[in-house]
Order: structure tokens, then sequence, then C-alpha cells
């Protein structure tokens, strides 16, 4: 049982495009192209850091041109200093494109400001079992190039509708994927893990430790959700920020981020190449979780 909370804790927060990209958050250090998040290991394959990417693409027919457009994948509750350099980071945009599901004349989120919602309760309770720090506290989105790029309320309420989805029908989908995976390793080694974790005086370091590491096991998730023409939480929330985008670049800017849910990059990614005439034009990876044992 241990096993199918922890499988359906993570697979609640990939759906929400809050963790990990759609396919594995995988371990090699070698480059590939669909990961946006990753485990960190030392020479002796010891976990030492939970990173995130920062993924250049550039126009193809003028590479050179000194036009890009940054996705910034982010974990919304890690380390204060991982939250910091995304705002120096930020300061060099002409503009940063940020999520949030909320009307466009509401006031940018006020750092330290706490949500109402169960995605902010379940991010809270999350920064409180890992001793991390929470995203809204440290972002600040009061900054001049910080840009509204998300649905509203009604606008995703009407997708929601029109695609016949459903909170109880994710609820229902990401626990029957939880149960799955509980059957191939009934009361495995991770269930020990977990439990002793939960147990131990270091649990935030433990519990850190066996969540980075079933991120390198997660593949697909948010499959979970997405039908022949996509979903409302991954496809419409992205169209809406790119529409955000192909505003801005008409505006002439040159020097443009999209600051969303690590979750959401892949999509973004295909249709950057695809629609945008962009490519690939390198990856930086950014230290969100510490995973070594604090000092005595």
């Amino acid at each position: 049982m241990t096993r199918i909370l922890a499988r359906f804790f993570l697979t609640f927060l990939v759906a929400w495009g809050l963790l990990t990209a759609p396919t594995a958050a995988r371990s090699a250090e070698s480059p590939v192209e669909d990961q946006f998040i990753r485990l960190h290991r030392d020479a002796d394959r010891q976990p030492v850091a939970l990173k995130t990417a920062i993924v250049r693409f550039v126009p193809s027919d003028s590479p050179d041109s000194g036009q890009y457009v940054d996705l910034i994948g982010v974990i919304h509750v890690g380390e204060a200093a991982y939250f910091q350099e995304l705002n120096r980071r930020f300061r060099g945009y002409d503009a940063v494109l940020y999520e949030l599901v909320a009307p466009e004349e509401a006031t940018v989120p006020v750092p330290g400001e706490r949500p109402g919602t169960l995605v902010g309760g379940v991010q809270l309770g999350m920064t409180a079992m890992l001793e991390l720090a929470y995203q809204l506290d440290h972002i600040d989105y009061t900054a001049a190039n910080m840009v509204h790029a998300d649905m509203t309320p009604e606008e995703f309420a009407r997708s929601m509708r029109a695609r016949n989805e459903s909170f109880a029908g994710y609820f229902f989908r990401m626990l029957g994927r939880s149960l799955g995976e509980q059957a191939r390793e009934p009361w495995g080694s991770s269930d020990l893990r977990m439990l002793a974790a939960m147990l131990a005086e270091d649990r935030a370091h433990r519990m850190r430790l066996i969540l980075a590491e079933e991120f390198s096991e997660l593949g697909g998730q948010l499959e979970l959700f997405d039908g022949p023409e996509g979903s409302t939480i991954v496809t419409d929330r992205n169209t809406k920020a790119l529409e955000v985008l192909r505003r801005e670049l008409a505006a002439g800017r040159r020097r443009l981020a999209i600051f969303y849910g690590a979750g959401h990059l892949a999509d973004f990614q295909r249709r950057l190449q695809a629609e945008f005439g962009m490519q690939r034009a390198g990856v930086e990876w950014v230290p969100a979780w510490s995973l070594t044992p604090a000092e005595p």
C-alpha cells in the first residue's frame, strides 16, 4: 500500500506538470532531447542532485540572428537557491511567459502568498515533508518582464467540458496506473524504504532520495490524460501560452522564455519545431534539489 500511495502521489504531481516530463527522467548524463529533468549522480553513482533543464530554441533559418526562446522547466518545490537562480536568469529576458490558471485581470502572485487550491495544498505539504522552499515564496512575478500566458478559469472549465474531461476521471486513471505498478512488485523494497524513511530522523533527506529515484522510473504518465486530440491540462494550456508567444514575437521581443512545469516542455518542444520553425541550440541544467546528506 505504501508504494501505491507513493506512485499515486507522484502521478498526481506529474499530471499537473509539477515535477517531471512525459518521458522518464533518466539518470544518464548523455543529452536526450525529450529529457527536461534528471537525476545527477557522482562518479560512484550516488545521487547528488535533481536538476531541471533550460532548453534554447533559435530560428532554423537564421540561428545566429540573436532571437531565441528558452523553455525553462520548473519544479514548484525546490531549494531556495534554485528559485533565486531562476530569478537571476529571468532578468536577462525581454519577456518571461509564465503559467497560472487565473483571470487575465488578476494580480500577479506576491512572494509568500499562499494558494487556496487543492494543488497548492499538495505543493505546500510536499514543501514541509521534504524541507524545501515553495515557488510562490521566492519567484518574483511582479517584475516588469513577467507575462501571464495561461488559460483563465473559465477557459479551463470550458475546455474540460468540450473534451468530456473531469477531475474524477483523472483520479481514477491515476489510481489505476498506481495499482498496476503495485501489482508488479507487491510489498517490494520500495515499500520498505518508504516506511523506513518516514520513521527516520533524517526523513526529509531520505524522502528526497526516494522521490528523485522514482522520477527516473516514471515514463509516459501524462499519456493518462491525453486522448487522440490531446488534453486540457497540457495541450490546451500550451496552446494558450504559444498564442502569447506569437504576440510577443510580433511585438519585436527577441529574448523570450516560457516558464512552465517541466511536464509541459515535451509538447512545447514539438510545437516550437513544427509550428515556429525553430531548432534546439543547447541545454543547461539547474540544480533544484540537493540529494547529499546534511552535515551532522
